[in-house]
Order: structure tokens, then C-alpha cells, then sequence
């Protein structure tokens, strides 16, 4: 799956995004996460299994952010979503934030599989070297001849399996990208899952998810 500009320049632009109220960025303390699931979800229902990988637990993976008291900005994507377009929006409302007073830190951008070239996007177009990045089984050697206008920024993490083809070590990724990187991890994963350990709410890649999110580049 490669995720170029110009194709989904074509495709269905995002009609809607959830808005963080007034209320919920009064904390100045408080943490987001930005949270953008794969591609199976944006075409599927949650009720559809895929058949091999099973039912995408989007739902699971959301409830577990907020019980750790992140504030959660997602939303099941419309079919056909433009994920530049998507990126640039979410750019948008993430300045909104920092222009409410909350710190580049305490923001954090997650995405799986599509989520995380749409993730990908919204770090090249942000280019704020604080924010905080996760991305999961998202990137392949063939991405910086086919998708080149992508640039890490930020702090980020970066997490893959094994198994999994659709994501390898993103090391390339890093020595090729021209904006600053103030933090940079990998986690590579042996569930044997391949891509469908996205698709779970597994602690493997959702607590050092968190960690990240909270700040502990470290992941002690």
C-alpha cells in the first residue's frame, strides 16, 4: 500500500473533524493523543472481520489512551479519505492547541498502517521539532523513492514487527529527512502477528505508545 500525494488528491477529501472543546484545554497539564487507524477500518465497518487478520479493535485502543487520562482525538475516517489532505487538517487543529497554550509535548500523533503515513504527513507539514510521533507498521524501504516529500519532525517513535512486510526499520527515513529530530526510537516486535498486530489492542505497542505520549523517551 503506498500512500503518493497526488493519488489521493483525487479521492474523497475529510468532510468533518472533531473539535476539542474549551473545557478539555483549560488543563494546561493535560495530554492528547491524536489517534489515525488503518486503512481496513476507514473501508469496513467494526463489525467485519478482516480474513486473515480479524476484527480491527479501534474501539479497545481508543478506551485504552483514555483510561490512562489522555484526551483521544479520533474518529473512524470516511472510505477514500485524502491522507494529505486529512494530515493538513489535523495540522491545523493541532495549532489551534498550541495556540491555546498547550505545550508541543504534551501533544501526541499516533497512527497504524495508513494511519501512520497520514501521521507521517502531519509531522512533514507541522514541522515542530516537540511534538510527539508514533508510528506503526508504516514505513518500507520504497517509501523514499515513491513517497519522497516525507520528513521526520518532532520526537519520534517508531514501531514495527517482524513478521509484518508492510513495516521495517524507518532508519532511512530518518538519515534522509532535512527537519529536526529531537528524539529517535525503534521498537521492532516478535508476535508473529504480521500486519494484523495493528489491528489488536496489544500492551506490545500500546504502552510504549503511552510512554512516549507521556513524555519518557526513554521507555524505562
Amino acid at each position: 500500500m503506498k500512500l503518493q500525494k497526488l493519488p489521493f488528491l483525487l479521492l474523497a477529501i475529510l468532510s468533518s473533524f472533531i473539535a476539542v472543546s474549551q473545557s478539555q484545554i483549560a488543563n494546561k497539564d493535560q495530554r492528547y493523543i491524536f489517534f489515525f487507524h488503518n486503512k481496513f477500518v476507514e473501508e469496513n465497518d467494526l463489525s467485519v472481520a478482516h480474513p486473515e487478520y480479524g476484527k480491527a479493535e479501534y474501539n479497545e485502543i481508543i478506551d485504552s489512551f483514555k483510561k490512562d487520562n489522555f484526551i483521544v482525538i479520533s474518529e473512524k475516517r470516511k472510505k477514500n479519505t485524502n491522507a494529505y489532505d486529512y494530515a493538513e487538517k489535523t495540522v491545523k487543529q493541532i495549532k489551534k492547541l498550541l495556540k491555546k497554550g498547550v505545550s508541543p509535548n504534551k501533544i501526541t500523533v499516533i497512527g497504524t498502517s495508513k494511519g501512520g503515513y497520514i501521521a507521517e504527513y502531519v509531522s512533514t507539514l507541522l514541522a515542530n521539532p516537540d511534538v510527539n510521533f508514533v508510528f506503526i507498521g508504516c514505513f518500507m524501504d520504497t517509501d523514499i523513492e515513491q513517497i519522497p516529500d516525507i520528513n521526520f519532525c518532532g520526537n519520534i517513535l517508531t514501531i514495527y514487527e517482524e513478521s509484518d512486510i508492510y513495516g521495517v526499520d524507518a532508519t532511512k527515513r530518518k538519515e534522509t529527512s532535512k527537519l529536526k529530530i529531537n528524539h529517535f526510537k525503534q521498537i521492532k516486535l516478535h508476535t508473529n502477528l504480521k500486519h494484523g498486530f495493528l489491528y489488536k489492542a496489544l500492551d506490545e505497542w500500546i504502552v510504549p505508545s503511552k510512554k512516549w505520549a507521556n513524555g519518557n523517551y526513554d521507555l524505562n
